[in-house]
């Protein structure tokens, strides 16, 4: 009798991988305070019961970023439920061409598309000095990249924070706790429905 009973199966939790550069590195901050664990934690708040890994390497431009892609999927264990790509500010940053970085970002969405593995791209700003043409060409292959690959956008990872000091660590790049909490309150809905 016990043998012929349907037994429930456990819910299986999401995995979502937050792969990028010190934005989701968490850099400076203590691993619970990083993108990684407050995301998590903010899903787990609203009964999203999902697993965020950590993929972020500081320092990470997009060409490291798909170098390293194909062995940190395999360090995964599982397939992922969903990718979080942020990259490109570091690339942006060193003056790097914004056709070189679409390249790279194109080959991790095409690499992870034939791998069936859904996707957030998460976009970035370019600085102000570095000029109009570099700022259309930067900031418009997010969207140029996001439709060709048919994923998920989020326009700004920096959203709320950006141009807010007291959000900031005293490098005045990376955020602080209170600036990733800020960040992850409003990425939540967009990871919410890229996971459904």
């Amino acid at each position: 009798m016990l043998l012929a009973s349907p037994v429930a199966a456990a819910p299986r939790t999401p995995l979502i991988w937050a792969f990028g550069d010190s934005l989701t590195a968490g850099y400076g901050l203590p691993p619970a305070q990083g993108f990684p664990a407050q995301l998590q934690a903010e899903l787990r708040r609203q009964g999203v019961a999902a697993t965020v890994r950590n993929g972020g390497v500081a320092g990470d431009t997009a060409a490291q970023g798909r170098a390293r892609l194909r062995w940190g999927l395999r360090g995964l264990k599982a397939r992922p439920d969903l990718v979080i790509v942020e990259l490109g500010a570091n690339d942006m940053l060193r003056g790097l061409p914004a056709a070189a970085a679409r390249a790279q970002l194109d080959q991790i969405l095409t690499e992870l598309r034939a791998r069936g593995i859904p996707v957030l791209l998460a976009g970035m700003r370019a600085a102000p000095n570095m000029g109009a043409d570099y700022a259309r060409a930067f900031e418009g292959m997010y969207p140029a990249l996001a439709a060709k690959h048919r994923v998920a956008l989020y326009p700004f990872f920096l959203d709320g924070v950006a141009g807010r000091r007291a959000l900031f660590q005293s490098d005045g790049l990376h955020p602080n706790a209170q600036g990733v909490a800020i960040i992850v309150r409003r990425i939540v809905p967009a990871v919410r429905h890229a996971l459904r």
